[in-house]
């Protein structure tokens, strides 16, 4: 597939830039439609707050919101928001917890090198990402 499409353009006579864009474009369509595309990697790898509580709050909210989907009335509407900000409630207050103990570990010295270390590992992560 890729060499046919590869045999055409060689036929043009390109630049090496034209010629270079031209192969890129001709790899990236058929490995996507070869393989086709995942949605990407997950956003927040390590969710450090998340607890049992926190699971219980957005598995139960899920479940309402799937109710109002499938029912579509104003009463599963409602039950779904309050349950919605009810997990947000639940959300916060360990994850507020978990940010006042990293500000507190920022203080103390022997933290302050797993902060740097932890600082240049999202730099790298982030440097292979592209918008």
């Amino acid at each position: 597939m890729v060499r046919d499409k590869v045999e055409e353009d060689e036929r043009k006579h390109l630049d090496v830039n034209e010629h270079w864009h031209k192969m890129k474009k001709i790899m990236v369509e058929t490995a996507r439609h070869i393989c086709a595309m995942s949605k990407g990697t997950c956003r927040h790898k390590e969710t450090w707050w998340w607890n049992d509580e926190v699971a219980e709050a957005v598995r139960e909210k899920t479940i309402k919101y799937r109710k109002w989907k499938t029912e579509n009335s104003k009463e599963a509407r409602m039950k779904y928001k309050k349950c919605r900000q009810s997990a947000n409630r639940v959300i916060s207050k360990p994850k507020e917890k978990k940010q006042k103990e990293c500000a507190s570990d920022m203080n103390d010295p022997e933290h302050q090198n797993e902060i740097c270390q932890t600082a240049k590992q999202m730099v790298k992560e982030r440097q292979g990402q592209t918008a």
